[in-house]
C-alpha cells in the first residue's frame, strides 16, 4: 500500500456516525474519499459529505457519499485535505490542484481540520512549493507585474494544452516562486489586500491534526496552538 492512500485510510477512521465532513481535493484526498466511500457502502455509516472541487463532487457521488452544498450546512464537523507543503510550526501551503479557493472556504467552516500528506511533504519552512494566488481576470496581468517588482518570480498556472488554467470558479492562478517564505502572516496579509486577488494558498492556523505517512508507518500529530 503506498502512503497516499495509507494515511488517506487512516484519515477515514477518524469520522464518524452523523457528521457533516468536508471533502478535499488531491492524490491524498483521493483516497481518503475512497474510503470513507466504503464505510459508507459496507458499514452504512450515515454522513452528509461536503466537496471542495468539481473533481472531488464527481467521484462522492460515484461512492454515493451524500452531498450538500456548504451553503446548505450551518457547519463542517471536520474537514480532511492534503496540502502541498507543512512548516516545522505546521502552516500549510495548499492549492496545487487549485482547489484552494474552495478548500479554504470549508476548512473555515470548519470545527477540525485534518491535513494527511507523505512524508516529502514536511519542511522546516515554507516556499520551496510554488504559492498559488487565484486571481480574477480583469487587472490580472498587473498583478503579474506587481508580484514580478516584488521579486517573487510569478508564472501563470498553465494546462497541458498551453492555455491559461481556469479554476472551478472561472478565475486565474499565478504561482509564485519564491524558494522560502520567512513571514508567511505578513505574505498573506499583503495578498489579501490587494484588489483582484480572490484567495492565496497560505494556510495559516488552521490545522488540528496532521497524519504522515512515513517509510516507518504512520505518524498521526496533534497540533497545539496555545
Amino acid at each position: 500500500m503506498n502512503l497516499k492512500k495509507m494515511v488517506g485510510y487512516k484519515a477515514a477512521e477518524f469520522v464518524k456516525e452523523g457528521m457533516t465532513v468536508g471533502l478535499g481535493t488531491g492524490s491524498t484526498a483521493f483516497y481518503m474519499v475512497e474510503a470513507i466511500g466504503k464505510r459508507v457502502n459496507e458499514e452504512g455509516l450515515k454522513i452528509t459529505g461536503v466537496t471542495t472541487s468539481s473533481s472531488t463532487t464527481k467521484q462522492a457521488e460515484e461512492l454515493n457519499i451524500p452531498l450538500k452544498n456548504i451553503d446548505e450546512v450551518e457547519k463542517i464537523d471536520v474537514t480532511i485535505d492534503g496540502a502541498d507543503e507543512i512548516s516545522s510550526e505546521y502552516q500549510g501551503i495548499k492549492g496545487g490542484g487549485a482547489a484552494h479557493l474552495f478548500e479554504k472556504t470549508v476548512a473555515n467552516l470548519s470545527d477540525k481540520n485534518i491535513w494527511i500528506v507523505d512524508e516529502s511533504k514536511l519542511v522546516e519552512t515554507l516556499g520551496a512549493f510554488p504559492l498559488p494566488v487565484e486571481v480574477v481576470h480583469f487587472g490580472s496581468g498587473q498583478l503579474f507585474k506587481r508580484f514580478e517588482k516584488a521579486g517573487y518570480k510569478p508564472a501563470w498556472r498553465m494546462t497541458d494544452t498551453g492555455e491559461k488554467h481556469v479554476t472551478d470558479s472561472g478565475n486565474l492562478i499565478i504561482d509564485l516562486h519564491m524558494g522560502l517564505i520567512e513571514e508567511p502572516k505578513t505574505l498573506a496579509s499583503w495578498l489579501d489586500s490587494l484588489t483582484g486577488v480572490v484567495e492565496h494558498g497560505l494556510f495559516l492556523d488552521c490545522v488540528d491534526t496532521v497524519i504522515v505517512g512515513t517509510s516507518e508507518g504512520i505518524l498521526v500529530e496533534k497540533v497545539n496552538r496555545d
